[in-house]
């Protein structure tokens, strides 16, 4: 069960710009940008699952649902790190606790947000995509494992 979510959590992971799909990525990601590196890989996905023009306005449509769904929690998240910011100046303890333990909360909705959206996603594959992205969110997990193990070596 557990291999199962982190599995579906990286394919989330993956596919959770997919709303950008129509918007080509740069070849080389700018340096030092997360955001930039995640759309590219985004996109070589996208291209990979060699997705319909149908499949492309399904994922945009859900993907963009999802972003209008968390737009009020990253705003909550924005206030909720300020606050912790002020906290931590102010060496009030009780208050980052309790902060903090509400941006978990906070992270944890926009997780179920991403993983809702990736899992209507996930419905409009047809059997030979959803391999092929399986088999890319294994060789990425495969990655992330060696790089994990590299940093703790």
């Amino acid at each position: 069960m557990k291999q199962q979510l982190v599995k579906f959590a990286t394919v989330a992971a993956l596919a959770a710009g997919m709303a950008f799909a129509q918007t080509p990525a740069p070849a080389q990601p700018q340096a030092g940008g997360m955001h930039a590196r995640r759309g590219a890989m985004h996109h070589r996905m996208m291209q990979a699952l060699n997705l319909t023009d149908a499949q492309k306005q399904q994922a945009k449509s859900i993907f963009q649902q999802a972003k209008q769904s968390a737009q009020p929690l990253r705003e909550q998240m924005k206030q909720n790190r300020t606050a912790l910011s002020a906290a931590v100046k102010a060496n009030d303890v009780a208050q980052i606790h309790s902060l903090s333990a509400q941006q978990g909360t906070l992270r944890g909705q926009m997780l179920g947000i991403r993983l809702e959206a990736m899992a209507k996603f996930y419905q409009t594959l047809t059997p030979e995509q959803k391999a092929k992205a399986d088999q890319i969110q294994q060789r990425i997990q495969t990655r992330m494992h060696q790089r994990k193990a590299g940093h703790n070596g």
